[in-house]
């Protein structure tokens, strides 16, 4: 079975967890923004630093073109090695825009084959200053200076530099390590920050939790202690709803009482007379079954106007386990002749929260209706299941009797309703079991057992002092 409660949606988690999600995704995404737009100005600086040193070259290869020597005796030497290494990937070319390739005066680098202008670099004045990215003979990524010059007679030349773009990308690369480094020092150090934070503010509603979870568990009567002006009023409004709470309890209890003794003794009183009076025996035996009938109606009416006074109140706990080695016992002797073996299994610390008197009602009647049933073996078990918040009490009571066909199951439980009338009873405990279930929001049903008889489950609210197990 698919507990219900195994999944929660964010909207009903914590309040420590939500505050952490929001602040650790808020802090990501602006440090991951920020990191953008720092490595962003970072490269287009660099990328202008480059530039810097290839325009000084392009500078120095546009004076020799306006200088008034003889244009063939140009040298254009710019004193820098790397342009005569083949494939260096420093590169420069002179020449008309429109010029063929045996015109253009290059680098010795270039081993003859044209520099290409920047992609996108589009048209330009003359003068103008243009750069970009682009690819040499070798495929590699360039970046490429150009501008135009106008010599007057000897008309428009495009001077062109380039340079590997390794520099820029290892700069840009070695800046984003670092940056990621130190901003995931930062991120941990926000993220640590924010968690101490969130532990130390939201410390007086743990605190309130824990008092609560004493409180419903029986362990208090009373939310302790001081705690900020926040919360304060929450806490003394709900001490202030537990006290109204038990006196209210109280005030039912000594009412049911009352109500109890007032019926019971003028019941009481007509059996008496009758017995000493000279009424007929049948009628003094009719008088005194019906009066029997009427004590057994006016108990379990009784019972249930105090059961529902009292289930899911605040406060009251009862713990399992010496609670089912009590009814273990009692069973024991009154079924003795049977020589039934009870097995019980229940962890230690479990709790039913609610009356003792009512967890022994219902789990007494379905001990009972077992025993009675039984070829000699009874099986009892006690589980928490649920999540911690939703806790609940799953008990589970088989026999390895005859059974009961799944037919009959639903009648068994109506008041009154017995299907064999061998068996002594007033056939009332499994409708009282079902009608305590339902006061406590709780659950109670049949099914065939594994030992072979007949299986009663019931699930009531519970709590357990560790972790409650999942289903």
């Amino acid at each position: 079975m698919t507990d219900r409660f195994s999944w929660l949606p964010m909207r009903r988690r914590s309040i420590g967890v939500r505050l952490a999600v929001s602040a650790l995704l808020s802090s990501a995404a602006i440090l991951v923004i920020a990191a953008w737009i720092l490595t962003t100005l970072y490269r287009e600086n660099t990328e202008r630093s480059f530039d810097s040193r290839l325009l000084v070259y392009a500078n120095n290869l546009a004076t020799d073109l306006v200088s008034p020597n003889d244009p063939e005796a140009r040298s254009f030497a710019l004193g820098d090695p790397r342009f005569d290494l083949p494939l260096s990937g420093w590169y420069w070319q002179v020449g008309h825009p429109d010029a063929k390739p045996r015109d253009l005066r290059t680098s010795r680098s270039l081993v003859g084959v044209p520099l290409k202008g920047p992609d996108q670099a589009g048209a330009a004045t003359i003068g103008q200053i243009r750069q970009g990215y682009g690819h040499g003979q070798d495929d590699r990524l360039l970046r490429i200076v150009e501008r135009d010059v106008d010599v007057g007679q000897d008309g428009r030349y495009t001077v062109r530099v380039a340079g590997p773009a390794d520099e820029i990308v290892n700069e840009v690369d070695r800046f984003r390590f670092s940056l990621s480094v130190t901003f995931g020092l930062l991120g941990l150090s926000l993220a640590l920050t924010a968690l101490l934070q969130i532990r130390f503010g939201l410390a007086p509603l743990k605190r309130l939790r824990a008092a609560l979870g004493a409180i419903r568990r029986g362990e208090a009567h009373h939310i302790p202690g001081e705690y900020p002006h926040d919360i304060a009023p929450l806490a003394s409004e709900t001490n202030l709803l537990i006290e109204t709470n038990r006196e209210i309890l109280e005030r039912a209890r000594t009412q049911v009482g009352n109500l109890a003794h007032a019926l019971k003794t003028p019941l009481s009183i007509i059996v008496n007379e009758v017995a000493s009076s000279d009424a007929p025996p049948e009628l003094a035996e009719k008088i005194r079954e019906q009066a029997a009938v009427m004590r057994d109606q006016v108990n379990y009416h009784l019972d249930r106007a105090r059961a529902a006074a009292l289930a899911g109140t605040l406060g009251t706990s009862t713990e399992i386990e010496p609670a089912l080695a009590g009814l273990v016992r009692t069973f024991g002797k009154i079924y003795r002749d049977k020589d039934i073996a009870y097995e019980v299994r229940v962890p230690e610390g479990l709790r039913f929260r609610g009356e003792r008197q009512d967890f022994e009602e219902m789990v007494g009647n379905l001990v009972d209706n077992a025993s009675k049933w039984a070829s000699g073996r009874v099986a009892i078990t006690a589980e928490p299941v649920g999540e911690q918040d939703f806790a609940r009490l799953l008990v589970t009571i088989e026999d390895d009797g005859p059974g009961l066909p799944e037919e009959d199951r639903a009648a068994v439980l109506a008041r009154g309703r017995r299907l064999d009338e061998s068996k002594p009873g007033s056939g009332l405990g499994l409708s009282i079991v079902a009608d305590l279930a339902a006061l406590y929001r709780g659950r109670f049903r049949l099914e065939a057992a594994t030992l072979g008889g007949l299986r009663a489950v019931l699930e009531v609210p519970g709590d357990a002092p560790a972790a409650v197990p999942q289903r």
